[in-house]
């Protein structure tokens, strides 16, 4: 068992709970971090790989990324052990499982993440009515079809170019990881006027100088297609998409892709980060250390969550892209504003606004 009191400080974890249903195949882990602006809110992530640590560092930025954008919401995260392209069936049942196991935990409100989908989030509906990020049909906005995330990132995209007095237009981009979250990114940035140079998934690298076509791109990858398949274009390994000169680069798959081994190959003026702690404290300083403006996980994409969180309390779709694009612009403009005025890095004037928040909630609440 990992130590997972390693992990705990002030704000929480407040509760860490292993599941283990050995003749359901059911392995999981959910981390409840802070409850004191409300039920906590956070993705469910399948993987044959995710690990407590994980779940524990993705829900304090559930937590961070909640009290950023000012919703009545904690944070928490669950992960599932499993492989989530397992035969339909089997992801049905070992996700109702799972439903089950958690109908308890009243103080988390399950979403869909890495591995997960709004159908999946049904089925935890129809066990515990309780999720977040249901399909259409059950009266859900289904945040990863209308790329309520991708939006928001692009909203935060746009306030850095004018910090740093960059064209959007003609700005090249670089999406590393084009699944639910980098797809719609490089979509409502290409309607900006950005041009997709590069893309990559867990099968390689695309990349044109020309650019690509995000359209078809999409289309490729909807029906199952990885982006090497895409005619045209240089294909590489999935590394690649680290050394392709860009003007904004966005990481949107899974933790820690940039670390210090890597991370002075990437050439970029932003990096928006789309994935969930998709950098580590050494990358992120040596990015800032070299001038380029990071955004932080939990600031630029929020968009998921904001949509969730209307969801949850009746709001409608249009509701809910109105409160992504005026938060996420809001937050963004704080966060780099404060960074300059005291001299400190994007994530530190980030983190201190959301700690803020969560604070003047415990002293409210008796939450825990």
């Amino acid at each position: 068992m990992e130590d997972i009191f390693r992990f705990v400080d002030e704000l929480g974890p407040i509760k860490v709970v292993y599941i283990s249903l050995p003749q359901m195949g059911l392995r999981a882990v959910v981390a409840i971090d802070n409850t004191a602006c409300g039920q906590a809110i956070g993705g469910v992530r399948m993987a044959p790989d995710v690990t407590a640590e994980e779940a524990c560092r993705l829900a304090r930025a559930m937590t961070l990324k909640n009290a950023a954008a000012g919703l009545p919401h904690g944070g928490g995260k669950a992960v599932i052990f499993g492989d989530p392209k397992m035969p339909p069936q089997q992801k049905e049942t070992l996700i109702r499982a799972f439903a089950g196991a958690i109908a308890g935990l009243t103080e988390y409100i399950p979403g869909p993440d890495m591995g997960t989908d709004e159908l999946a989030m049904g089925w935890v509906y129809d066990e515990i009515h309780r999720a977040v990020g249901l399909p259409r049909e059950l009266g859900g906005i289904p945040l990863d079809e209308i790329g309520a995330t991708g939006f928001g990132l692009a909203a935060a995209v746009e306030v850095a170019c004018n910090a740093i007095n960059l064209d959007l237009k003609g700005a090249r981009l670089a999406v590393q990881g084009f699944g639910a979250v980098g797809k719609h990114a490089a979509r409502f940035l290409s309607q900006k006027g950005c041009i997709l140079i590069a893309c990559s998934d867990s099968r390689g690298t695309l990349s044109s100088a020309k650019g690509l076509d995000v359209s078809s791109l999409i289309s490729l990858k909807n029906t199952g297609g990885s982006v090497i398949d895409f005619p045209g274009g240089e294909k590489a390994d999935t590394e690649a998409i680290v050394d392709i000169p860009c003007d904004i680069w966005i990481p949107a798959a899974r933790p820690d892709v940039l670390n210090k081994t890597n991370v002075g190959r990437l050439k970029a003026r932003i990096v928006a980060q789309g994935a969930n702690i998709p950098c580590t404290p050494e990358a992120e300083a040596i990015l800032e250390s070299r001038g380029i403006l990071v955004l932080p996980d939990f600031v630029v994409n929020a968009g998921g969550v904001i949509c969730a969180a209307i969801e949850y309390h009746g709001g409608s779709e249009s509701t809910a892209f109105g409160a992504i694009d005026d938060k996420i612009r809001k937050n963004t403009t704080m966060m780099i504003e404060e960074s300059r005025r005291a001299g400190i890095s994007t994530r530190a004037a980030a983190t201190a606004l959301a700690t803020s928040r969560v604070q003047n909630a415990e002293r409210a609440r008796r939450w825990r």
